[in-house]
């Protein structure tokens, strides 16, 4: 999960150089054009993702299938990433099968170094494709990606302070979830340095949860450009409601910045906070400043408006693709469907991930916070599959400026979602 969090923050940064990116290589050769092939197949996988017992197994039994190739593995480092792949994928000879975030994947799409899979999706096992990560695998009516894995966020909360707070049983709606947060305050309010609920100001991943509940969404694709929404009408009510935990939880969580600064983990581990919005791993983080709130904690699902009726959340995670230029496509869809049947995924599953393509989550829900994760993950939706969607978040992100102005007071609601509508509309408008 920490890997994870990498991935979210560090994969939509991409920005690719189009010179000589829409190369049309690997039609030609023989195992790229319909044969088995033989020689070397490469793959790139990014370090944290899958479990080494994972890729030796699957490598092993790839190679005993296939006489005469060879599975040249070999693990990336994030650090980089970005320039290494639009470099690989300009060429004529780049790896065969790639791992990319799932906010990449459209990026690439658009500059046509990604092979199309349409044609292949059902062969890819593409019945158990997890739904929000296939919409992020898919531009302008293409599939480009296979979903590998995902990752999405909950609420994580101290149950002894529930317990002692009397609340018997987690909120499953929004109204729930404010009376819940009375009682805590109500319970531990005493104390000036308690936070019923830790809510960073620009946390925009969690906001995207309360924006869908309502009905709305950031953007509608119209054509291969993308048309914003912050200004309708679910939009504003998804703002409202972030504001409404804010003020009723009276965070101290700094409005003009999001949950990795300071690391919302590192301030729940020191033991005056009841409820955070985070994935699973981060109580390992917490637990480096208290061993004993891994015991202490829970997980809910986001609540959504209507009792009994989760919140969507954001899916995060990875894609896997094969460059158009590759010399072995059908070796490479091959491996693809291997990987991405249900003796592999349940083994991701099983190291911490929501497998991108299987619905055998068992192993996963073993855990109690991996089976929130899990089964919130059904109702999981990606960003806009902008390719110029990488611009949004690694620069002045019209979602965090339009939290930060409606929370401080400096906007109405009208105003902040009018003027991001705005800013957005100009980074993917066109």
């Amino acid at each position: 999960m920490k890997r994870w969090l990498k991935l979210v923050a560090g994969a939509a940064a991409i920005t690719l150089a189009t010179a000589g990116c829409a190369g049309s290589g690997g039609g030609d050769n023989a195992s790229g054009s319909g044969g088995t092939g033989t020689g070397t197949l490469t793959v790139w996988l990014m370090t944290g993702s899958a479990p080494d017992s994972l890729t030796g197994a699957l490598n092993k039994e790839f190679e005993a299938a296939h006489a005469g190739v060879k599975v040249d593995y070999q693990i990336q480092q994030w650090n980089g990433i970005q320039q290494k792949l639009t470099t690989a994928l300009a060429g004529d000879n780049p790896p065969d099968v790639i791992e990319v975030g799932n906010t990449q994947t459209p990026a690439f799409a658009a500059q046509g170094v990604l092979e199309d899979l349409t044609s292949s999706v059902n062969d890819l096992n593409g019945a158990q494709w997890l739904a929000g990560l296939k919409a992020s695998g898919e531009y302008d009516g293409k599939t480009y990606g296979v979903p590998f894995y995902a990752a999405n966020r909950e609420v994580l909360y101290r149950k002894d302070m529930f317990q002692q707070a009397g609340i018997t049983a987690p909120p499953t709606s929004n109204a729930e979830w404010l009376d819940d947060i009375t009682k805590l305050k109500a319970k531990f309010g005493s104390d000036p340095q308690f936070q019923p609920l830790y809510l960073p100001g620009q946390y925009w991943y969690s906001l995207l949860s309360f924006i869908w509940d309502n009905g709305g969404d950031v953007a509608k694709a119209d054509g291969k450009s993308f048309k914003s929404t912050l200004d309708s009408a679910g939009s504003k009510a998804g703002l409202e409601f972030y504001k409404q935990l804010v003020d009723a939880s009276a965070t101290t969580a700094p409005k003009d910045n999001d949950e990795a600064n300071p690391q919302q983990a590192g301030i729940y581990g020191g033991g005056k906070v009841a409820m955070f919005i985070g994935t699973p791993g981060e109580v390992a983080t917490a637990a480096k400043t208290d061993p004993s709130i891994t015991d202490k904690t829970g997980a809910f699902a986001i609540p959504g408006k209507t009792a009994g009726r989760p919140a969507p959340v954001f899916l995060g995670g990875s894609n896997l693709v094969v460059p158009v230029n590759s010399k072995n496509k059908d070796l490479a869809k091959e491996y693809l469907k291997l990987l991405s049947g249900d003796k592999y995924m349940t083994q991701m599953a099983a190291a911490g991930y929501v497998p991108g393509t299987s619905s055998d989550v068992s192993a996963l829900a073993k855990d109690p916070l991996g089976a929130v994760m899990a089964a919130a993950s059904k109702n999981g939706r990606a960003v806009p599959t902008s390719p110029k969607w990488g611009e949004v978040e690694s620069g002045q992100n019209p979602l965090k400026d339009m939290l930060t102005a409606y929370l401080t007071g400096k906007k109405t609601v009208d105003q902040a979602t009018a003027d991001a509508n705005a800013a957005l509309d100009k980074i993917i408008g066109g």
